[in-house]
């Protein structure tokens, strides 16, 4: 029998592999959404950036949300956005309307940043009532959740399934696993706000939070390692077929190895984060996606290429969930993770548009060299967790 302390905690953990799995069906399916709208790289690059805005959008409200209407009621409302830009997505498609498919990404954006930011706040404050680190296996599961979405769009491509099938799949899921966990998700943040209530409005509290350099800090090391993480998630499989000549199941064998990557990272980080602190996971896993990326831009040998980009999964599967736990362990952890994963989410605001530009001009594999620079800045930031190294 299991206790309601691990039910909550699996609760958080399979609302995080939610976002994750749809995010991943959807991009699996990226080159055959391009062909079926007639789309150009720069052009396919702004309908992407549909999403970027819905989740900025999605994270702007959340943290309001949450303190209005409470954790539990908000999720809820972002998953009901998530299933509304599935079923849009299926009809842009369908119909081959750019314009819907835009908008149909906008709610994928916005239902992802919701369930995103509460089960970071929420995660963060559980963390805290277990005295044990779980934010990178939260994390996990939300990569998790892009392994098994990589996999099932790999199949489905494979066998030339349609993507309105695929997706009824996809809504399938969403639906059968909220009905499972969402009545054990802990209201931790509650508690501790009742504990410690904080004092002004909640744009009065993010200022005086803006005012902590360090949190500055961590966030341009999210902002970094977020682009890093979505610049894949958004591009990879384009780039293997336009930059590297691969077909397009081949291409989502790659991101499939990606989020490999990604997964593996981020279940095992927490053993190697107790023993060799945050700093040196973060300075590690900066090293490893630079690695990567050096080998996705410049290699040609597309087997090479294959194996870089674990190292890139890997090297980007840290950065988030560590400045986020190191964020949360200030005084007021809800507006403190909301501003933290609000700078990392601006990353996928820029990214998409602006790497698109530049593909369609310099081709996508020289597009990455933004990336490699702002991987190599976190590099040099990641100094900035040592307060909280003992997490």
């Amino acid at each position: 029998m299991l206790t309601s302390q691990t039910r909550q905690k699996f609760a958080i953990y399979g609302l995080m592999f939610l976002p994750g799995f749809t995010w991943a069906s959807w991009v699996s399916r990226t080159p055959v959404m391009r062909d079926s709208l007639s789309a150009t790289t720069e052009m396919m690059g702004l309908i992407l950036f549909g999403f970027s805005c819905g989740s900025m959008f999605g994270v702007f409200i959340t943290g309001k949300l949450i303190a209005w209407i409470g954790a539990r009621r908000t999720i809820l409302y972002g998953i009901l956005v998530l299933l509304a830009g599935v079923v849009t997505l299926m009809l842009g498609l369908e119909e081959q309307s750019r314009a819907l498919t835009f908008i149909s990404l906008m709610l994928l954006g916005a239902g992802t940043g919701m369930v995103d930011i509460v089960v970071n706040v929420e995660g963060a404050a559980f963390e805290q009532t277990l005295s044990k680190s779980i934010m990178t296996v939260i994390h996990g599961f939300f990569s998790l959740g892009t392994l098994v979405g990589a996999l099932a769009g790999m199949a489905m491509t494979a066998l030339d399934i349609s993507t309105l099938y695929h997706f009824t799949g996809v809504l399938a899921v969403i639906v059968a696993m909220t009905a499972i966990v969402l009545r054990h998700f802990p209201t931790a943040s509650a508690q501790a706000h009742a504990d410690n209530p904080p004092t002004g409005s909640f744009t009065a509290q993010v200022m005086r939070e803006l005012r902590d350099r360090q949190l500055l800090i961590l966030g341009v090391v999210i902002l970094a390692m977020a682009l890093a993480e979505g610049s894949a998630n958004d591009w990879l499989p384009l780039i293997m077929i336009d930059g590297h000549n691969l077909g397009h199941t081949a291409s989502t064998l790659v991101y499939v190895g990606f989020t490999a990557g990604m997964t593996a990272g981020r279940f095992l980080g927490g053993y190697l984060v107790d023993r060799l602190g945050r700093v040196w996971m973060l300075r590690a896993s900066a090293v490893s996606a630079a690695v990567g990326l050096v080998i996705v831009i410049f290699v040609d040998q597309p087997w090479l290429v294959g194996a870089a980009v674990l190292f890139w999964g890997i090297g980007a599967s840290l950065g988030f969930p560590l400045t986020v736990s190191a964020a949360a362990e200030g005084g007021n952890s809800a507006v403190r993770v909301t501003i933290a994963a609000t700078l990392g989410y601006f990353a996928f605001l820029v990214g998409p548009p602006f790497l698109g530009f530049l593909g369609e001009h310099a081709g996508l594999r020289l597009a990455m060299l933004p990336v490699l620079v702002m991987v190599l800045l976190a590099l040099f930031c990641s100094g900035s967790a040592k307060k909280a190294q003992t997490a």
